[in-house]
């Protein structure tokens, strides 16, 4: 099987999609031209033109509102963001327009369109540029939040996304893209809502999503050599939410650990752990525990922003505290 990276992998998903589709187009700032600010759209421009690859000025709620209007009309677009700490300027449209659009006009107007764009903290990008939206976005009604953490997942999500005829926000892990792993030669589509499990195991479960599942599989790798095994299961898709393999992994391990990459208060993670609560409570034998970001905007300085982010040491510890090992 080939070994691409990320960022390829949602290059493949979008000219396939573009190909399959002449409904489908992409927009926002340096996507033609430039090729992307992290080189997804890599030839699109060349192979599609400038009707369908479409680069904008620096407008985030405008073009943000002609995406949604041209949903409205039945074409299928890509908005693309720079990052979705720029998206937070978009977020009348995406709020009360794309999300609502469906409910509000009684099932006239479908909103086939994806909003994709690098979330969460890179390096040494600071306060205003290291955030992770998961949880604000999937707040809202009408709306899917999908967080792949491979370049499979992100292919087969993403195509997934385009053929949605709801609202999709797809975040990409900023620290991603030049990841690798095996994606197939050919077509494959994975369903929205569906979690994966990236390692099994029978003594704690990590639950997690996005960059995250990268950090858990080497928690789980890690805590292989001590003979504690752990089932990772990485959500890939936070709103729909896939209780079912939360519940069935947490039911076999009696045991779990929350990680996700933003803040505590209001995170993805309480929502995890309230499912555990309510449906798993008799089954645990330990109080969940969650392991996030430092509850302070992100820091510049290297020492403090290691600090502040959630990591493999700090997850290793919450496991073993879970198991009584600490």
């Amino acid at each position: 099987m080939p070994v691409i990276t990320y960022r390829e992998a949602l290059g493949q998903a979008l000219r396939e999609e573009m190909q399959r589709d002449d409904r489908v187009f992409l927009m926002g700032e340096e996507v033609g031209v430039y090729q992307g600010a992290y080189k997804v759209s890599k030839g699109l421009l060349q192979e599609f033109g400038e009707m369908r690859v479409v680069d904008t000025p620096i407008t985030e709620l405008g073009f943000a509102g002609v995406g949604v209007g041209a949903a409205m009309v039945g074409l299928r677009p890509v908005i693309e963001f720079m990052t979705w700490n720029f998206a937070v300027l978009a977020l009348d449209q995406i709020l009360n327009a794309a999300s609502k659009m469906l409910y509000m006009s009684g099932g006239q107007f479908p909103m086939p369109m994806v909003f994709r764009g690098p979330n969460g903290a890179a390096l040494q990008l600071s306060a205003q540029h290291s955030q992770s939206f998961e949880s604000w976005l999937a707040h809202m009604p009408g709306v899917k939040v999908v967080t792949p953490g491979t370049p499979y997942d992100a292919k087969g999500l993403l195509k997934a996304a385009i053929r949605d005829d709801n609202p999709v926000l797809f975040l990409e892990g900023e620290m991603l893209y030049n990841t690798k792993g095996e994606v197939p030669d050919g077509e494959y589509v994975i369903p929205i809502g569906k979690a994966d499990l990236k390692r099994e195991g029978d003594h704690c479960s990590i639950v997690t999503s996005g960059k995250m599942a990268l950090v858990a599989v080497q928690v789980a790798d890690q805590l292989a050599k001590e003979d504690i095994r752990v089932d990772v299961v990485d959500l890939r898709t936070v709103r729909p939410m896939d209780v079912e393999a939360i519940k069935t992994s947490v039911r076999k391990t009696n045991r779990a650990v929350v990680l996700e990459e933003g803040w505590e208060l209001a995170g993805i993670g309480a929502q995890v752990v309230d499912y555990i609560q309510r449906d798993c409570f008799d089954d645990l034998d330990a109080p969940v525990i969650r392991v996030h970001q430092a509850d302070v905007p992100m820091p510049y300085a290297k020492n403090l922003e290691k600090l502040a982010k959630p990591d493999v040491a700090k997850t290793i510890a919450a496991v073993k505290q879970v198991m009584y090992r600490d």
